[in-house]
């Protein structure tokens, strides 16, 4: 498994900048289990690639201990592989039919991740907080847990667990949705997913979707934001989504703070307080006018 995983992060690099290429050749030799190259890689699993290379991984410094103690709930629904996904939510004070989707960056649906849905439940009147977990359940408390169960997300039951929240939520719902880091790449792929229901999403610095063909389908712009000191997600990446989305015909807003990746988690050393507030508020109002603009049926 150790060999797929470095495997696997020397393909990435060979499909990322030439400095990534360097660091590739140090890497071990690809296995046959891995040659990624035999087919198009979906974004997702690009990113999870990321999981066999130290310096991303070191660069995400275990959260502090911190317990969430305010409302919600853990849920349950079906998903179409017969195995139940779960989430937390936070019910709107008044019947609602709008739904905003968090998803959880690299350590999983923890106490922090919780407390960002609580927030904006809070800062959303009207609208149901749902806070998916696409790690079944488990939550990393080390960097080398982190790594592993982010490595082990497939596409297939990732899309299934989101298209279970998706049916909780209603045929008649409204979605917007917001991720982090790894839950970033998965929030465009939710608005994806979520199709004429989808009426908004924001991703922080997450791998946007290659597929211009899949990128047409939206039904929604997309409000993004970078760290452009970022070695991942760097403004190459960038560069090329805003140029797969014109070619898409969709728009994208770009904000690109001077900071590094994770730079909006609390938890992370390269946490920069005012950018974060920054973005935040942009997400804030990119949300509540999506929202306000969405035209759903009232929830009886």
């Amino acid at each position: 498994m150790k060999q797929f995983f470095l495997a696997a992060g020397a393909a990435l690099a060979l499909l990322a900048t030439p400095a990534l290429a360097q660091k590739a050749q140090k890497l071990a030799p690809m296995a046959p289990m891995a040659s990624c190259c035999a087919k198009p890689v979906a974004a997702t699993e690009t990113f999870a690639m990321l999981a066999s290379s130290e310096e991303f991984v070191n660069s995400h410094d275990t959260p502090l201990p911190y317990t969430y103690q305010g409302a919600g709930e853990t849920i349950a629904f079906k998903t179409s592989d017969g195995t139940d996904g779960h989430g937390f939510e936070i019910k709107s004070a008044t019947p609602s039919n709008k739904y905003l989707f968090v998803i959880h960056e690299y350590w999983g649906l923890n106490d922090y991740i919780k407390k960002e849905a609580a927030q904006y439940a809070q800062e959303l009147p009207g609208v149901n907080v749902i806070a998916v977990d696409l790690y079944d359940g488990k939550v990393a408390t080390t960097q080398a847990e982190a790594g592993q169960y982010m490595a082990a997300v497939k596409t297939e039951r990732a899309t299934a667990i989101l298209q279970g929240a998706e049916a909780y939520a209603g045929p008649k719902a409204a979605f917007a949705s917001i991720g982090w880091c790894f839950g970033g790449g998965w929030s465009l792929q939710e608005a994806l997913l979520g199709g004429k229901q989808t009426v908004g999403c924001v991703m922080y610095y997450g791998m946007p979707e290659k597929n211009v063909a899949r990128l047409k389908s939206l039904n929604t712009d997309v409000l993004s934001i970078f760290a452009a000191q970022d070695k991942w997600i760097n403004p190459e990446v960038v560069a090329q989504f805003q140029k797969d989305m014109a070619a898409a015909g969709k728009k994208v807003t770009i904000k690109s703070y001077d900071a590094d990746h994770a730079f909006a988690n609390p938890s992370n050393p390269k946490y920069k307080q005012d950018d974060a507030a920054d973005a935040h508020k942009l997400a804030l109002a990119y949300l509540k006018t999506k929202f306000a603009n969405a035209k759903v049926a009232k929830k009886a």
